[in-house]
């Protein structure tokens, strides 16, 4: 008698850890972990795709490559890139709208599938973000007034020098040993400068170049760029599939003149080349 006990307790623990494997096969198949979590693999185009939209922020008050015309309407070069990309993924694009200073937050949070908004790749933001092949190139650039008497950028240290907040364009002024005034945007920035409260803004050289052709601003370059940048579109670190699907678009826009038809047309130059 208790040797068939011991055999049905035998059988029972074998039929146990039988089912245990068996449920634990099937939920790593199903994306569950032993703790029962779920496991979510790189979905990120996939995401996009059943969407059928696909998310960029930027900031909105970057002219030309993105912001505000009379009508209150998003336009822009990075709109235009924005568009053209998810043209060619196949989906709608949705523009979000966000302060520079927490941008990468947003993205980081999920506010948004990528930041495709004059962000340029540095070490710091490859921590935490990872960037597309570049779209555009570019250079730190500053700005005087057209009455200004400066000469050099030498001639800033312990100036004024006004920069939107978030920019790589901080290291800029430190190096520069200027006081630096930090602003929402580059249309404050300019603003600033031009009712004389700054002696100087550090921003992006083509947008230096527009604001002195466009008439809006009497400003003008004080010397060459301070150095060049790298201007790409910024993903959440696990959306590889995304990203690369994306890669492949602007890959395909630098090959086939999409890219320098739009720097064109924005900027009077290609800055689709370095």
């Amino acid at each position: 008698m208790k040797k068939n006990i011991l055999m049905v307790i035998t059988l029972v623990i074998v039929l146990a850890l039988g089912l245990l494997v068996v449920s634990g096969c099937s939920q790593k198949e199903q994306g569950v972990n032993s703790l029962g979590q779920e496991e979510l693999g790189d979905n990120s185009l996939e995401r996009v795709k059943n969407v059928g939209e696909i998310t960029f922020s930027m900031s909105g008050g970057y002219p030309p490559f993105n912001y505000y015309n009379e009508n209150n309407k998003l336009v822009g070069f990075d709109i235009d890139v924005c568009n053209e990309v998810a043209k060619r993924l196949g989906v709608k694009f949705k523009a979000v709208p966000n302060e520079w200073s927490g941008i990468v937050e947003g993205l980081r949070s999920e506010v948004y599938d990528g930041i495709l908004g004059s962000m340029a790749i540095t070490e710091e933001r490859k921590e935490v973000v990872d960037f597309s092949i570049p779209y555009y190139y570019s250079g730190a650039q500053v700005l005087v007034r057209e009455d200004s008497p400066y000469q050099s950028t030498e001639e800033l240290e312990g100036k004024k020098v006004g920069l939107a907040t978030g920019t790589t364009f901080e290291n800029d002024a430190n190096n520069l040993k200027a006081e630096v005034k930090l602003y929402k945007d580059d249309n404050q920035t300019l603003m600033e400068l031009q009712n004389n409260n700054l002696d100087a803004v550090i921003t992006d050289r083509v947008v230096g170049i527009t604001a002195m052709n466009n008439g809006e601003f009497n400003v003008k370059l004080l010397g060459q760029p301070l150095r060049s940048e790298e201007i790409a579109v910024a993903f959440r670190q696990e959306d590889d599939t995304l990203r690369e699907a994306v890669n492949e678009a602007l890959q395909a826009m630098h090959d086939d003149g999409t890219l320098t038809a739009l720097s064109e047309k924005w900027l009077k130059q290609d800055i689709s080349t370095k």
